[in-house]
């Protein structure tokens, strides 16, 4: 499977960094990815959605730390160009490989 495209959104909010749009092998889309800032730097949300009590249940997903890795390494890199083109400073903090797989 090959990421042919990766379209990021900028968004200037306090949390919310932007939204991220992932194309697979020109013919598979996954909309609504979010990096948003944590405490530990930026990291990369899955589509999700909200259930009756409250809680989030992502709706697309990887299902290996090793894809998650390759995944998140991709969008990482094509939002920090998309800060600098847009004049945006990139954030510094440490790369998102180092952040654990999110568990499901």
């Amino acid at each position: 499977m090959e990421i042919t495209e990766i379209r990021v959104t900028l968004r200037n909010e306090e949390k919310l960094k932007a939204f991220v749009t992932v194309t697979f092998d020109k013919c598979f889309a996954v909309r609504n990815m979010k990096i948003v800032e944590g405490e530990k730097g930026p990291m990369l949300c899955m589509p999700s959605r909200k259930l009756p009590d409250g809680t989030f249940k992502d709706v697309a997903h990887p299902i290996n730390a090793e894809f998650r890795s390759y995944l998140e390494g991709k969008i990482f890199a094509a939002y920090q160009e998309e800060c600098r083109k847009g004049g945006a400073t990139p954030p510094t903090a440490a790369s998102p490989a180092s952040h654990p797989p999110a568990s499901v």
